[in-house]
């Protein structure tokens, strides 16, 4: 009995150490609170909403299942935009957690007095063009390793010490796009197109019309029945010569085959219609650097006189867009040249029926590099915050073939069409899902992910070429170039003109040189006369395209918009329609586009197409929990920053999601 006795003394002095050990160390030694990671992926597009892209049903249906992992391990619902709706905006309102007013990001082309109204002033695709601090910033300020991939408004880079790679339309490193190249006998297209095969209608040729001549010179290529005729495809400061020739021998003239080369004598590859070469390497030049990169072909169509239209896909990541630049190396090597996003801005892909299949084609490209680039970088670069996005959804819901094929309102509807365009977007939906997957295979208990988007797309109707109304109201001056079917604008003499997205600039006295804003009783009078001439057109049905035209100083109240960056009137559309700045010698107003989706100047919180998703889970997260009502786009970051247990500045407008968060 007193050895028992001894020994139970000895295991309560046991204990009694071990404890005074234990909260000795917690006291003196606390432990290091666990870092809270973030990888947030923001889709460019993703529509999302309760009634026709219900993406949670979806995935209670199991067709998307890292989605559906997502809901069950957090909360989930949608978000509106802020207007008017588009990209540059409602990244900035994501990743500001403020409105226009604050972020100053009105539009993408912006105009401040002081400079011509010809071209944008103020890029709002540009870092530099945010008034306020992003969230990457915030978070490189308090130590943590940031990786941002596509994101656009992150160039020229603001991270110091983490990795910046293509922030897209920055205005910053050598930024190439695809190109489309036909002969120049279609030159007859391209004066119909006028600007839109422009980038925002301002920048570079997305198509481009060549010279062909009789084949010369050229050795090792395929034996030809028709007198063989070749064309150089110029760009980015390198030629890709191309030989066009005819394997039947059947006594017609059919031309069948493309031949692809850097120099005549050594012929990379040789393709039919609807073909893809591999990648083929290639020396780019941007400004007074030369450098080495790829680039792939298809020939999208080839007609049997020789004509063609020719997809040139250039590898959209080098060392002169990536920040530290060595990563463009790693990541190309390990990843595969990049495909970003498919097709461009103006759409290109749209104007023959092959066009369908090459962007099919391209997305599939673009969403697979992604993926593999999203396993890649949180695997190598052990990032404590990674934020992608990908535009391709975005291209898909605006483009021709398939939003109209969905919308029964919608002049191109079909029953027998609609159900294989459902099913290209659910491809697409599941593709989006596959990245996700990633994400999630990569992140641990610590992580936070979050899935949202800038904006839905809702269904285009008509085009408006207000600009044609005002010229036919003697208001606008242009001429069109013969040559190129461009307009030329006699700003002198113009009094009123459209400018993109949401604006219109009134000044009675024209609008040339330096713009200033105007004032007193003749542009007070002159204003009040266009919005009354806005407020009265409509279409043969009847349909006002105008639902708001507010002026400039009324504009933070009605729009939440800075009045620095935005016009004399800012205009709200109609859903369905649509603003051009294009102007044409028949002065019409109204068009049938060919595109079937948009977003620009929508009221997102009247109209559900322009809700997207938004599922945060992880740490600190109910689970499984679905927010009823629709949050505001400006609420997510907050959210983030307070359940990674950062402050949250003052400037953030949005509020913290506390339904969302665990008590």
């Amino acid at each position: 009995m007193i050895k028992l006795n001894q020994n139970m003394n000895r295991i309560i002095i046991l204990f009694l150490i071990l404890a005074i050990l234990y909260f000795s160390l917690h006291y003196f030694y606390p432990q290091k609170p666990k870092t809270i990671k973030l990888y947030w992926f923001i889709p460019d597009g993703m529509r999302a909403d309760p009634e026709l892209f219900n993406i949670y049903k979806w995935a209670e249906e199991g067709k998307l299942p890292n989605i559906k992992k997502l809901m069950e391990n957090g909360a989930y619902g949608f978000s509106i935009p802020d207007f008017p709706s588009h990209t540059p905006t409602n990244f900035a309102s994501l990743l500001t957690g403020s409105h226009p007013s604050v972020h100053g990001i009105a539009d993408g082309p912006m105009h401040v007095e002081g400079y011509p109204l010809e071209k944008p002033s103020v890029k709002g695709f540009s870092s530099t063009a945010k008034k306020v601090p992003p969230a990457w910033v915030i978070f490189e300020n308090i130590g943590k390793k940031v990786v941002l991939l596509s994101v656009p408004g992150s160039t020229p880079p603001e991270l110091k010490k983490g990795i910046t790679i293509r922030g897209r339309w920055g205005g910053w490193g050598a930024d190439v796009h695809a190109l489309i190249f036909e002969p120049e006998n279609r030159l007859n297209i391209r004066k119909q197109l006028g600007r839109a095969i422009r980038l925002f209608f301002l920048g570079p040729e997305l198509t481009r019309y060549v010279k062909v001549y009789p084949a010369e010179n050229w050795s090792n290529v395929p034996e030809t029945f028709s007198p063989a005729i070749e064309a150089e495809l110029e760009g980015y400061g390198s030629k890709i010569y191309i030989y066009i020739s005819d394997s039947t021998d059947d006594n017609k003239v059919n031309y069948d085959r493309v031949t692809f080369a850097l120099n005549k004598s050594s012929p990379l590859v040789t393709l039919k219609q609807g073909e893809w070469s591999e990648w083929l390497p290639i020396k780019l030049k941007w400004k007074e650097v030369s450098y080495d990169s790829y680039f792939k072909v298809k020939v999208i169509k080839l007609w049997e006189n020789g004509d063609f239209r020719i997809r040139v896909f250039y590898n959209n990541l080098n060392e002169y867009i990536a920040q530290p630049s060595y990563v463009a190396k790693e990541i190309i090597e390990n990843v595969g040249p990049m495909t970003d996003f498919a097709d461009n801005w103006p759409p290109q892909l749209i104007y023959e029926p092959e066009d369908k299949q090459t962007f099919l084609e391209e997305a599939n490209m673009t969403f697979n590099w992604h993926r593999k680039a999203a396993d890649f970088i949180i695997k190598t670069y052990s990032p404590d915050v990674f934020i992608q996005d990908i535009y391709t959804p975005n291209q898909m819901l605006e483009s021709r073939w398939w939003h109209g094929y969905i919308d029964k309102n919608s002049r191109v509807y079909s029953p027998e069409k609609e159900s294989e365009a459902w099913n290209d977007l659910l491809w697409m939906y599941k593709k989006l899902d596959a990245i996700i997957g990633e994400m999630l295979k990569n992140a641990d208990e610590n992580t936070i992910i979050v899935l949202s988007s800038d904006h839905g797309v809702c269904p285009l109707h008509r085009i408006v070429k207000l600009n044609n109304l005002f010229a036919k109201k003697g208001w606008l001056k242009f001429k069109i170039d013969e040559n190129t079917g461009e307009p030329i604008i006699d700003w002198n003499n113009t009094k009123v003109i459209y400018l993109k997205m949401a604006h219109i600039y009134v000044n009675p006295n024209g609008l040339g040189g330096k713009w200033k804003r105007a004032s007193g009783p003749e542009y007070e009078k002159l204003r009040e006369e266009v919005i009354n001439t806005l407020y009265s057109i409509e279409d043969e049905n009847g349909i006002k395209p105008v639902l708001k035209a507010v002026k400039w100083e009324d504009a933070p109240k009605v729009f939440n918009l800075p009045t620095d960056r935005i016009g004399d009137i800012v205009i709200e559309a109609n859903p369905g329609y649509f603003w051009s700045e294009e102007v044409d010698e028949n002065l019409t107003i109204f068009a049938n586009p060919l595109t079937t989706g948009y977003k620009q100047t929508i009221n997102a919180t009247e109209n559900k197409c322009m809700w997207t998703p938004f599922i945060i889970a992880g740490p600190g997260v109910k689970k499984n929990y679905r927010i009823e009502k629709p949050i505001s786009h400006i609420d997510q970051l907050p959210t983030i920053l307070y359940l990674m247990g950062i402050d949250i500045p003052n400037y953030m407008q949005g509020k913290v999601l506390n339904e969302i968060v665990e008590k």
